[in-house]
């Protein structure tokens, strides 16, 4: 029913300008739209490969306990290197079953990376081992 649908991630933010920023100029997505006509959910809207990413302010913002949004990526090391160069910091983690190495967990089918953005939210990068999901 779904399976060819574009799939959109929904991420709550504090600050719409500051999103805007970070996930336009930091991490590199198109800016598609913007409505500030809702005084207190103002959103934008990005273009992140086939999919998107909707921001809205939101008192909820930071406050999920998972991943709130996902990109996948041909070369994490790549990918990361990039973002690096603007000023992010990828999470590290030390739990019993997940253990990243200069920012890098091997989740098994994949090679994985977080970040957390200026709202508290957090960002995953995805490698997969294998032909992943087209």
């Amino acid at each position: 029913m779904l399976g060819n649908a574009r799939i959109a991630a929904i991420v709550p933010v504090s600050d719409l300008e500051r999103a805007i920023e970070f996930y336009g100029s930091t991490l590199g997505l198109r800016l598609i739209d913007q409505n500030a006509d809702i005084p207190d959910n103002p959103e934008a809207v990005f273009e992140a490969g086939d999919g998107t990413i909707f921001v809205y302010k939101s008192a909820a913002a930071g406050q999920g306990r998972a991943t709130e949004a996902g990109f996948v990526v041909d070369d994490l090391d790549t990918a990361m290197a990039g973002m690096r160069e603007r000023g992010v910091t990828f999470e590290e983690y030390d739990l019993p079953g997940l253990k990243t190495v200069d920012g890098i967990a091997d989740v098994g089918f994949a090679l994985a990376a977080w970040l957390v953005d200026p709202h508290g939210n957090s960002i995953g990068l995805l490698q997969f081992k294998h032909a992943g999901p087209s």
